[in-house]
């Protein structure tokens, strides 16, 4: 991306803009995600799916935040597409309408006892549509972000849409928690849950406020007037660079995975199995988050001195070595150790995220990188954090301990490590990140040849 981003560069205000709209839009965007796997550690089971069994309807819940998961390719596919002939730009204000619409209607979704069967069909229908809406947001935000950034810049520039994930976290769970401490239990099953939904309105009215200003992506504009648009950029992305969409996916699986049952099972975990409050639960997740907010910023900086690759697979082992002995700390049920245990695994989760805005976007070349961007995360979405509260949940009713849990945590950052080693393995290349208008490759790039000089070292 770098010399002909630098031709093309914008203005510091208008970088500075897109870096805010990007953080901004994301946490909201995130923050509608996130409310709904609260919900479903919290209250959705008994709500929609009623049964005589605790696990069953906690399970049904999780399935249906799987649900947002299968979505999210479906956005990234649609969104990217048009982000990749049409701009950046209104995808991104596209994605925020569709999102907050499916989340205010959530929030006005009559229960299991109102309507009877189709409450779940139409919680199930709104999930999708959610997923829809977040799987096209990630790509656009980050590729605004890079695609702004100064030469030599892209891995911290791109952390800001990164940081906006645990924003949405911290804004959600603070929702959450104020309205949790402020009513009843009783008050909060039967309608103050709906709060954080219908709160999305606001949020998303100041996004949308940020996002219209925003100049578009200088390298899409260079795209354009070169005459370098694709016609179908899917297409081109899975017949030329498959390979790659894969491993990128690969590398993302253990971080989601494990970050989704952070973020959602251990709120069920803390109250049903360790016998805490949802206040105390909600306090350490919050607490957590800034600290994961900190792993993001840190590992960004350093990727764009010292490369991607090493810091990447530095995170990579640091997050396998932390969620090894996590749930071992965290049955302690001694709250400064499970603080202690959840920020270290919040940050070692920051670290892996932290440069993978630029990574992922110089895996790929301009005029399909919004597409191939959006498509590899989403796989390492689906592989990841779609089945990982449902796996935790499932494996802890199976075995009766959480050493099982500990163990999917190892295999998954296993098989991240992996990828990223086989991704990252050989000095990159001018190919896939050649600036827009350059000669194409005629054959798919190989993994170890998808990134620009000086990127990933």
């Amino acid at each position: 991306m770098g010399a002909h981003a630098a031709e093309t560069a914008p203005a510091p205000t208008s970088a500075r803009r897109a870096v805010a709209s990007s953080f901004v839009g994301t946490a909201i965007e995130w923050y509608d995600f996130f409310i709904y796997g609260t919900a479903a550690a919290l209250v959705l089971g008994p709500q929609f799916f009623p049964t005589d069994s605790d696990l069953a309807s906690t399970l049904s819940a999780f399935a249906t935040l799987a649900v947002g998961f299968i979505a999210r390719p479906f956005g990234s596919v649609i969104m990217g597409h048009f982000g990749d002939r049409t701009g950046r730009k209104s995808m991104l204000v596209i994605s925020l309408f569709v999102m907050g619409g499916a989340t205010v209607g959530i929030g006005l979704l009559p229960n299991y006892d109102a309507i009877g069967a189709w409450a779940p069909v139409l919680l199930v229908l709104l999930r999708f549509v959610q997923g829809i809406g977040v799987g096209g947001e990630w790509g656009g935000a980050v590729l605004m972000a890079t695609e702004h950034a100064p030469p030599g810049k892209a891995g911290l520039y791109g952390s800001a849409p990164q940081m906006g994930v645990p924003a949405g976290v911290l804004l959600a769970n603070l929702v959450y928690l104020a309205c949790t401490q402020s009513m009843s239990d009783e008050a909060f099953l039967a309608w103050g849950w709906r709060v954080p939904f219908l709160l999305s309105i606001v949020l998303i009215g100041v996004a949308m406020w940020i996002r219209l200003g925003v100049m578009e992506s200088p390298e899409f504009d260079a795209v354009k007037a070169e005459e370098q648009v694709a016609r179908i950029p899917i297409v081109e992305v899975l017949t030329k660079s498959w390979r790659t969409v894969l491993l990128a996916g690969g590398t993302f699986i253990a971080t989601n995975g494990i970050a989704y049952v952070f973020m959602a099972y251990l709120l069920t975990y803390g109250t049903k199995e360790l016998g805490f409050g949802r206040g105390t639960m909600l306090a350490l997740l919050i607490a957590a988050c800034p600290v994961w907010m900190l792993g993001m910023g840190v590992s960004a900086y350093w990727s764009d001195i010292v490369g991607r690759r090493k810091i990447y697979v530095g995170s990579t082992i640091g997050l396998l070595v932390v969620s090894a002995f996590f749930f071992t700390l965290i049955d302690t049920a001694s709250v400064p150790v499970m603080l202690l245990a959840m920020m270290l695994l919040a940050f070692v989760l920051g670290c892996t995220v932290g440069p993978q805005s630029a990574l992922f976007a110089e895996l790929f070349p301009a005029h399909v990188r919004y597409s191939g961007a959006s498509l590899g995360y989403q796989v390492g979405a689906i592989l990841g954090g779609g089945i990982a509260p449902f796996m935790a949940t499932w494996l802890y009713a199976e075995f009766g301990t959480s050493n099982a849990i500990s163990v999917y945590f190892v295999l998954i950052a296993l098989i991240s490590l992996t990828c990223t080693l086989v991704l990252l393995r050989r000095p990159p290349s001018e190919l896939a990140g050649r600036p827009a208008g350059a000669a194409q490759p005629a054959a798919e790039p190989t993994a170890e040849s998808a990134v620009p000089t000086g990127a990933v070292r």
